[in-house]
């Protein structure tokens, strides 16, 4: 497991891909303010959602409102037919807005009062003031009545999960360096919230449902309903009620409900684990003691004769051992129980540039010596 501190650098804290500016998100104590909706009458929540918006985002809230019948109009209604995707905050629809001639994907929350507003405002807010390639873009939003929509970008291959888990019989695997890829832009994503954001936020939700894919496999992070502002100053931690999905939450968060940023590094470490070994964090399908993939997973890290036995059978066997032993010395470092034993997220970023590069080196080399092979070849029948 010593790959994961020599290939750390220190040039990594400022990466490129970090850089953007976020000095327009320094409200520390904006969205738990947001509790104050609960008390609203419906006819005094839209204009409510547009005052908090505007105070808190200070002029910088950009991205357009929509009208109920201009949503209506994109998706034929709502119909089933353009579901595209369910969770536990409402369901999403492809549709197509002719007024900017895009196609976008409309989450349209459940009317549930408190819980579907807060996420609806802490969303609109952070992906209205945070800009960065690995988190999905938000096109817009509705607050008409008591309709609490969310307009984004339609990322056209889906979620991470789709291709992942459980694949139909006519969809083609991931390849482990699409996977290497993939991990590495969702891990900048993180980086961004941790590390530039100011303050920082934390996730709270990373699962391969909620990392979606464009048109060339590239990650975006979605769904910001249950991010938080992190601790600021000389606080340690921010106490919250524990909410997220089952298996994906760090030990200490989910015992005490103190989190960190390292409770997003050690989410990060199951769903690469997934992306490993192309298994469900919790399977009940499998035999009892492979049901939770983390507690599976831990003694096979101390054996280095079982690693190529964790690798995704559907990749059947084309990946570079090395790279996969370094993949789960990654990941190892990740699920570790104590927070403070956990890698930054920067350094998490860099051990997985470094695996991706080599991938491609590797790859390059290879096809160099199968052409000087082939010209020798060649050379020899003449």
């Amino acid at each position: 497991m010593s790959f994961f501190s020599c290939c750390v650098s220190q040039e990594k804290i400022n990466k490129n891909s970090s850089k953007r500016s976020s000095k327009d998100f320094n409200h520390t104590k904006a969205l738990p303010s947001l509790s104050n909706i609960c008390f609203k009458t419906d006819n005094s929540k839209r204009k409510y959602i547009e005052e908090e918006l505007a105070r808190i985002g200070q002029g910088n809230i950009t991205s357009q409102i929509f009208s109920y019948h201009e949503l209506c109009a994109a998706t034929r209604n709502f119909h089933p037919d353009n579901m595209i995707g369910e969770g536990g905050f409402g369901r999403v629809y492809k549709g197509r807005i002719k007024s900017i001639n895009q196609d976008v994907a409309v989450k349209q929350l459940n009317r549930n009062g408190f819980q579907g507003n807060r996420e609806f405002l802490v969303e609109v807010l952070i992906l209205s003031l945070l800009h960065h390639p690995n988190l999905v873009n938000l096109v817009g939003y509705c607050a008409d009545g008591d309709q609490r929509i969310l307009v984004y970008e339609y990322m056209v291959n889906g979620s991470l999960e789709d291709h992942l888990l459980e694949l139909p019989p006519n969809r083609k695997p991931l390849d482990w360096r699409t996977r290497m890829n993939i991990a590495a832009g969702a891990a900048k994503g993180l980086e961004y919230l941790h590390e530039v954001a100011k303050p920082p936020v934390i996730y709270r939700d990373f699962k391969a449902s909620n990392i979606l894919l464009d048109e060339n496999f590239n990650p975006k992070l979605s769904d910001f309903g249950l991010a938080k502002l992190g601790p600021t100053g000389d606080k340690t931690h921010v106490s919250t009620r524990v909410m997220g999905t089952y298996g994906y939450c760090a030990p200490e968060y989910a015992s005490t409900g103190q989190l960190t940023t390292k409770s997003d590094v050690y989410s990060f470490g199951v769903v690469f684990l997934e992306m490993i070994t192309g298994r469900r964090v919790i399977d009940q399908s499998r035999p009892s003691q492979e049901q939770n993939l983390v507690t599976w997973a831990q003694p096979l890290f101390k054996d280095r004769g079982k690693f190529t036995s964790m690798a995704d059978p559907l990749l059947r066997g084309n990946y570079p051992r090395k790279g996969l032993y370094q993949a789960l010395a990654v990941a190892a470092m990740c699920l570790q129980e104590e927070a403070d034993t956990r890698p930054m997220i920067r350094d998490v970023v860099t051990a997985l540039d470094v695996l991706a590069k080599r991938h491609v080196q590797r790859t390059q080399e290879t096809g160099e010596c199968s052409e000087k092979t082939n010209m020798k070849r060649a050379e020899r029948t003449t």
